[in-house]
Formats: structure tokens, sequence, C-alpha cells
């Protein structure tokens, strides 16, 4: 399937860090139907109003990004909040794009949804498994429940739903918030904060053993467009770099890019999560997919889009 340019597409999120990345490949494409709301004018927790925008537009496709999202601090302390909205939303958004007779639509889940001590590098039947990481499980429930949700909707109705795992992601519009980013924004804060204030040191959570792989925001996105012109199947499919390294070295890296020229210590009595989440993505690179940003070009550009933000604020 290609994409019809003039066909109205919904990017559900289209402001946070997936979502923005998505509605730029769109309209790189030449895409001329976006449909975009801010939670301003469109709050997805309300059934009823959610209902009623896909009863008005009609999108014949939809790319659901958005989530109540967080690190492992923001998951740990505000369960309740993960788990309920990422419920919430998701479901108004999937049963609404049914009931409105949406063609295609793709959930983004996350590598979060696998086992904690999942084999590596984790394929799709990895699912459901084992236990998951108890310091996000609350955000792997709901993701889960979404996923599972698409697939019922297309065995019940028929609906080409399918669900995509990204790995960790990162690149412009990231959330730099110390108390509720992931790992690596959040590093680029403390680095280039403490770059500021001269600090001797930065301290960092756990014991820099995890290893960890990270996709750029712009790759996934083409990988979303790459997927609803060429998957339609109810098996969840990994998006994935397929390189990894250990939060040590991430952490060494962005010091380096950021120019901070002190000791990096690690408080070991902080969670490591889980030790290892390199994602399978040979199904999609089988279909002739690959990401095109290497980690070094992505993060420069990651602190660039951090300054500018800083920029703007003073």
């Amino acid at each position: 399937m290609t994409l019809d340019p003039d066909a109205p597409i919904y990017v559900a999120g289209h402001r946070g860090l997936v979502g923005s990345a998505v509605w730029r490949e769109l309209q790189r494409r030449g895409h001329r139907g976006l449909l975009g709301r801010t939670h301003a004018e469109l709050d997805l927790l309300d059934t009823a109003a959610v209902q009623k925008f896909f009863a008005t537009e009609k999108p014949a496709h939809v790319i659901l990004a958005a989530a109540r999202v967080g690190g492992i601090h923001a998951n740990n302390t505000r369960p309740a909040e993960f788990i309920y909205e990422n419920l919430q939303l998701q479901t108004n958004v999937i049963h609404a794009a049914w009931k409105s007779g949406v063609k295609k639509l793709i959930f983004l889940g996350s590598s979060c949804i696998y086992p904690r001590e999942a084999p590596q590098p984790i394929r799709e039947d990895a699912l459901l498994t084992s236990a998951l990481e108890p310091t996000n499980e609350w955000y792997a429930i709901a993701k889960i429940a979404g996923l599972k949700m698409c697939q019922a909707y297309r065995r019940q109705y028929a609906a080409d739903y399918i669900s995509a795992m990204p790995t960790n992601l990162y690149g412009p519009g990231d959330n730099f918030d110390l108390t509720s980013s992931h790992v690596l924004p959040a590093l680029i804060r403390k680095f280039h904060e403490a770059k500021s204030t001269r600090a001797p040191a930065v301290t960092c959570w756990g014991t820099g053993a995890p290893l960890r792989e990270f996709l750029h925001a712009d790759d996934l996105a083409r990988a979303c467009v790459f997927l609803l012109e060429n998957y339609s199947d109810e098996k969840i499919i990994n998006v994935g770099s397929g390189r990894e390294l250990t939060i040590r070295q991430l952490a060494e890296t962005i010091a380096r890019i950021v120019g901070f020229p002190g000791e990096i210590q690690w408080d070991t009595t902080k969670p490591d999560g889980t030790p290892r989440k390199l994602m399978d993505s040979s199904r999609l690179f089988a279909l002739g997919w690959r990401p095109q940003v290497d980690l070094e070009t992505g993060i420069r550009a990651a602190y660039d889009d951090f300054l500018k933000r800083e920029a703007q604020k003073s």
C-alpha cells in the first residue's frame, strides 16, 4: 500500500518526541492531509470528545504516538497515572478509530513490554513469557493491553491495526526534565548543567553496567511510514537499531559531546533497571528497513536541540 498524500492521517501526540518526528516525516513526503490536536484541543482521556473528533474528521489512517511516558523515577512514583492514563487514551483512540472506519492504525508500544530476563536479543515471541521489570511494569502492562486490543479488533472486526515496539528513543523535542525524562536526555541535562556550573563531578544512577539500545526518533518515524505501507499482520514487530552500549559508555559519550571535563560517579544505591535490553529487529530488517542516524550524530543533534530550547527560555 502506498499512502495517498491527500488521505487524512491523524497523528495522536503530534507535539511529542515521536509524534513530531512522524509529522515531519509525513510533511517531508508531501502528505497534505495531516491531522493533529494539542491536549488543549482534544483530551484523549475524554471518551466522548475522542469519538466526536473521529466522527467529524474521519481520518483514513492513525498513528497512535500519544502516551504518558517517563523514566524509572516517574514510573516508580506515579504508577496510577501511568497505568490509568495510558489505558484510557489508547482505548479511546483504538475504539473510536474502529467506529469511524479508519483503514489502518499503527499502535506504538515500548521495549519495556518484554520480560526483565528475556533472552537477548529480544524476539517478539518473548512477550508474556516471564515477569516484567518492576520499575516500569505499570506502563508496560498498559502497552501490552494496547497491542492486545489491536490484535482483538483485527481478529473480531478484521481491522487493519498493527503494533510496533520501538527500543529506547531520543531526538528533537525530547523531555529533558530530570524528574520525568529517560536516561539519554536526562544525562544531556546533567552534564550540561555540571559544565555550566563548573561542577567537579556528575553522579549517575546505578552501576553503569546495564546495556541499552537507542534509536533516533526520526528513524522511528521513517519506520512507522514504512510499516503503514508494507506491513499488515497481527504479530507485533520490533523497531530497533541493532546496536547497544552500556549506560557507562553512554554517559562518557554524552559528557564528551557536551564538553564536561569532570568526574563521573555512580550511585549504586539507585536501581539499574533491566540488565540488558537489545531488540531483535530482524523481521523488520528483512522487509527492507534500516535506521539511518548513528548515535554520535543523533546525540549531537539532540544536544543542539536542548541548547536551542534553553536559549528560548532566557
